[in-house]
């Protein structure tokens, strides 16, 4: 059932509309059933419509949501997807266009600071090198090719990763490859500057709907505003006061820009929040409401008030992480809560250390977000690379990447004279291996393995034409004895057997993903596009994650630590006077909660061995005094708690000594 801000969302249809959706409002509703209203109201084919969202787990859900409202033809003819997803089956279509061959590769981040590397003198300190990785990334984001972050360079470092962008684009090219950043930016310079693309995309999609607007960089909304053109039929749906990724890029005024490029946009604002009780809502506008603000709303709950939000002063960090996992497993007996209604949130990855501790002295099962992606695993990696090159021979980076892996005796010499006789040919180093002509100038110890190693990808390679992804991925670990390799490599059984676990999990992956891909090297490129939280299952455990990445998420039981200044907000921030995306950040914790909020900070922390005093967050002040229980100012309140905490603490023990 719609409410009536949602219901006139989901009703208009006839020209471009901005969804200004408060935390908990039910804008995914509002995404879906617009869609299903689409199809069955408006007649509109599925396949001209497409969604477009921020993550693969969000993309996941919605496509599940719709597929309850609208029949299943029309549900698989929908594209619902990230803009990188988005990104890619543009590049699958119009590579040709874009100079790209078919099969191109999709390098990940390692793949691209190893180019980079190779670029830029070796003495470079990684800070440096990171600084300027980061100044290419930006220009590509801003929808800059090399030749125009070249002519807008205004400083010496600017200059210098501008030329370095230059040299980077051309090894891509070398390699028939692009990175995460030119899914983005490939497709928009093509829209931009090819009427007849233009109109072809345009009438490919008849209606777009963008969640989490607020998020999209400055290339996104250009890419936004072509595949839509002056038709403006679109919906864009997000909440400038949950904009808290503008140090990767996001433009929270692209809201504005909106406005200013389609006059006619119509507003509608979704402000009853369905998640948070009263007092925590209540909490969460008191403090936005000291950021400026073009988009007014005020968000309004008709749940219960809910019990006050606890601030607790700790000793330091160990303290406050006893005090968090005591607390959590009293209100969890309590209430009889499941661990999975719990989440810990903090500002940065380094509070979990403390955190972890006290939780597993408590036996408290517990599940990091943010962990090393299982596409970050060497295995996994290896075993795509392997894939991105039987797909694609002239893709050198991944040639380099399992040339010995497993070993062949193929060292770093061999690798480097034979990229020399390559690039002698204009050949890529696949097909370097493969002539006679550059092999009789190598060792013939080495000749005769870089050869094997090309009779062996192109063995694979007609193989690949005749089973499935998920088969080929279990032939190659076969025929390539990856599995004897991680048993020579890897002393530790557990370990071990972890690693070969992930490879039959990739190959599964493989087969799960199997429809709607034509080839292993297709589903190579969408695997590379999915990040760790996609592929989350904590199971019933308590959720630690930092507040960026509990966005979009929900529990009955909050806990955000650190709320100190130089914490929460970052020391960073208060310096240079950037405390609005900090308030962000905080409002973005707090209404994660649904019915009980605790926040914490230690009183002192220690730094390079010094001991420093830390004031409470400032953003404290900026909630109603009412509405907070500053653990230590009510004696007799207080005793109660910590008799009831104790209590729980001592029996908790006890069945754990009785265990």
């Amino acid at each position: 059932m719609l409410n009536p801000a949602q219901r006139a969302a989901v009703d208009y249809c006839d020209g471009p509309l901005l969804v200004l959706a408060g935390a908990g409002s039910g804008k995914t509703s509002v995404i879906t059933q617009k869609i299903a209203h689409l199809v069955q109201r408006r007649h509109m084919s599925a396949k001209k419509i497409a969604a477009i969202t921020f993550t693969n787990k969000a993309a996941r859900e919605m496509r599940e949501r719709v597929g309850k409202l609208v029949s299943g033809e029309a549900a698989g003819d929908l594209t619902v997807c990230t803009f990188h997803a988005m990104g890619l089956k543009f590049l699958q279509i119009e590579h040709a266009k874009l100079g790209l061959k078919r099969g191109f590769s999709i390098l990940d981040a390692d793949d691209g600071e190893s180019i980079i590397k190779d670029l830029l003198p070796k003495a470079l300190k990684n800070d440096q090198l990171w600084a300027l990785r980061n100044l290419v990334s930006t220009a590509k984001n801003n929808g800059l090719d090399p030749a125009q972050a070249l002519a807008a360079a205004r400083s010496p470092r600017e200059l210098e990763a501008a030329q370095l962008y230059e040299g980077y684009q051309k090894r891509l090219s070398a390699f028939n490859a692009v990175d995460f950043d030119d899914l983005i930016r490939l497709p928009l310079t093509l829209l931009e500057q090819d009427q007849e693309t233009r109109d072809a995309w345009q009438e490919r999609i008849r209606y777009l709907l963008v969640d989490e607007y607020q998020d999209t960089n400055s290339a996104q909304y250009r890419l936004i505003r072509n595949l839509c053109g002056p038709r403006g039929m679109f919906t864009a749906v997000g909440d400038d006061d949950q904009s808290i990724y503008a140090w990767r890029g996001a433009n929270p005024e692209n809201l504005d820009d909106l406005a200013r490029d389609y006059p006619a946009l119509k507003v509608v604002k979704l402000e009853q929040n369905y998640r948070c009780g009263k007092r925590i809502l209540r909490a969460a506008n008191k403090l936005i409401a000291n950021n400026p603000h073009k988009h007014l709303k005020q968000l309004f709950s008709d749940l219960p008030e809910g019990p006050p939000i606890r601030v607790m002063e700790c000793k330091d960090n160990e303290h406050e992480a006893e005090r968090v996992a005591a607390d959590l497993t009293h209100i969890a007996e309590k209430s009889q809560a499941k661990w999975l209604d719990f989440a810990i949130l903090y500002r940065g990855n380094h509070q979990s250390r403390a955190l972890e501790k006290a939780l597993r002295m408590a036996r408290v099962p517990y599940h990091i977000s943010g962990g090393t992606a299982f596409l970050d695993r060497g295995e996994v990696k290896d075993i795509l690379a392997y894939l991105r090159l039987i797909s694609n021979p002239e893709d050198d980076s991944a040639f380099l990447r399992i040339a010995n892996i497993p070993r062949r005796d193929i060292g770093a010499t061999t690798l480097e004279k034979l990229g020399e006789l390559a690039q002698q040919r204009h050949a890529s180093l696949l097909e370097a291996a493969q002539s006679d002509g550059v092999l009789k100038q190598l060792a013939a110890r080495s000749a005769s393995s870089l050869a094997g190693f090309a009779d062996l990808i192109a063995s694979l390679r007609a193989q690949a034409r005749q089973c499935s992804a998920a088969e080929l991925v279990e032939e190659l670990i076969r025929r390539t004895r990856y599995a004897e390799h991680l048993v020579g490599e890897i002393k530790d059984p557990a370990a071990r057997q972890r690693r070969l676990d992930n490879l039959t999990e990739l190959a599964e992956w493989f087969r799960a993903m199997q429809k709607g891909a034509s080839s292993a090297g297709d589903l190579a490129a969408q695997l590379a596009l999915l990040t760790h939280s996609d592929r989350d299952d904590p199971g019933n455990s308590v959720r630690l994650m930092t507040l960026h990445g509990a966005k979009g998420l929900e529990f009955r039981f909050v806990f955000i630590v650190g709320v100190e200044d130089g914490q929460l907000p970052h020391e960073g921030s208060i310096e240079e006077g950037r405390l609005d995306e900090e308030r962000r950040l905080m409002y973005v914790g707090i209404t994660r909660a649904k019915e009980r909020l605790c926040l914490s900070y230690s009183a002192r922390s220690k730094r390079f061995g010094e001991i420093l005093r830390n004031d409470p967050s400032r953003f404290l002040s900026e909630i109603p005094a009412d509405d907070l229980h500053w653990d230590g100012r009510d004696a007799e309140q207080d005793a109660q708690s910590k008799k009831d905490v104790a209590a729980s603490h001592l029996a908790r023990l006890a069945s754990l000594l009785a265990d």
